[in-house]
């Protein structure tokens, strides 16, 4: 049952972030359904992959296939940021309360909360990655809601979003290295669980999404006025 709801809850929230991401850049028609199909393709990809036992501990050897994918979706993301222009003056068109706003679906990191209260993830990865996800959605909330009535100052979302920062950099550390089987492994205790659907999208999707996130929200913060620029040449 709790695999069954964390199924629709990721599924929901993946939706939900496309959909949002795609009214926020003014997509035209063609430019929505090739997005929407290339997230479709991706995941569709994750769930083949983990079916087959493809995530698993020693599944592509000493390097954990989870981290494969988290470093794929990464450079996919930069590479189409600094070398296709008209990608890079879409995103840059994001509002920062939208950036901000979709941060709240972070609080579905009491998933992990939930496994390592009946004991299928260890501390203190689990623990770790839970409550920081939590806090991070929660001050999302009324942070968007600040910043969307210009009521908040710039350093206050610089610290939130690296705090945010830190802790997807935390959990994927602290995942790789409760990952059994590996050279990495330090922590006593196995997070394969992770591996395995329906969880294994959170670190193969959803973590370097909001890592990709941050990092645009730090480059808005940087050079407001370059990106108001580029969205007003847009």
């Amino acid at each position: 049952m709790l695999d069954l709801i964390g199924t629709i809850a990721e599924v929901a929230l993946v939706v939900i972030l496309a959909g949002l991401f795609a009214a926020a850049t003014s997509l035209g028609l063609r430019a929505r359904v090739a997005a929407f199909v290339g997230v479709g393709l991706w995941l569709s990809a994750l769930v083949a992959i983990g079916a087959l036992g493809g995530f698993g501990p020693g599944a592509a050897g000493p390097v954990p296939a989870v981290g494969i994918a988290l470093f794929v979706v990464l450079a996919a993301g930069l590479i189409a940021y600094f070398r296709v222009p008209r990608f890079r003056e879409r995103v840059l068109q994001i509002p920062m309360p939208v950036l901000i706003a979709a941060n709240i679906g972070r609080v579905l990191g009491v998933f992990f909360l939930i496994l390592y209260g009946v004991g299928r993830l260890p501390a203190p990865f689990a623990p770790s990655a839970g409550w920081g996800d939590v806090a991070v959605g929660l001050i999302a909330l009324p942070l968007a809601a600040l910043a969307a009535s210009g009521s908040v100052r710039p350093i206050w979302i610089a610290l939130w979003n690296a705090l945010g920062m830190l802790d997807l950099i935390t959990a994927v550390t602290l995942g790789v290295t409760s990952q059994p089987g590996t050279p990495f492994h330090v922590f006593s205790g196995s997070a394969e669980a992770i591996t395995t659907l329906p969880w294994v999208l959170v670190p193969t999707f959803l973590v370097p999404a909001y890592l990709l996130m941050h990092l645009l929200i730090f480059r808005k913060l940087s050079a407001p006025r370059a990106v108001s620029t580029a969205a007003l040449a847009a």
